[in-house]
């Protein structure tokens, strides 16, 4: 089966082959081979490349439409791509939706760089904050079209998981 996924922010294609009890999953055109046990409804415990182990926990957030997924002890907001026009599934907005959208850190890290001033007009997918964690740098981007209502993100500031750093009106 062939996903596009949304890792905060950033698109990966992903595929995923079984091949009897084990799995070959590819991201972007890099690929593992994992062996997978189910611990419970939402946690798997993973083999990964024959030696490497971890725990990953998926769980729905209704305030978001995000999935939650949590690998070891880091926490990702990842959205599904469907293909259905106007929102995805597990998207951090429904483009449809009204009310202000809420950006916030998906994991602690520092801020490399803030794409927007408050009271700025943004587009739909537009990068609106960068965030470096575990040495990778992951873009936050607007849900949809609207207006930077809010904006707490300082460059250079070290965030925590689920702190607020932008509105979008």
């Amino acid at each position: 089966m062939q996903y596009e996924v949304e890792v905060n922010g950033r698109v990966r294609r992903v595929a995923v082959q079984r091949d009897g009890g084990r799995f070959t999953i590819s991201v972007d055109d890099r690929a593992w081979r994992v062996e997978a046990a189910l611990v419970d409804a939402g946690t798997l415990s993973l083999i990964v490349g024959g030696g490497k182990s971890c725990e990953v926990s998926v769980a729905p957030d209704a305030a978001t439409g995000l999935l939650k997924v949590r690998v070891g002890a880091m926490p990702f907001d990842v959205a599904l791509n469907t293909g259905r026009r106007g929102r995805r599934v597990g998207s951090n907005q429904d483009v449809s939706a009204s009310g202000p959208q809420r950006i916030v850190a998906p994991m602690p890290g520092k801020i490399v760089r803030v794409a927007v001033t408050a009271g700025s007009a943004v587009r739909a997918r537009q990068t609106v904050v960068v965030i470096e964690a575990m040495k990778m740098e992951n873009e936050l981007r607007a849900g949809r079209d609207g207006t930077v209502g809010e904006l707490h993100a300082r460059e250079g500031a070290s965030v925590e998981a689920g702190e607020l750093l932008v509105v979008i009106q």
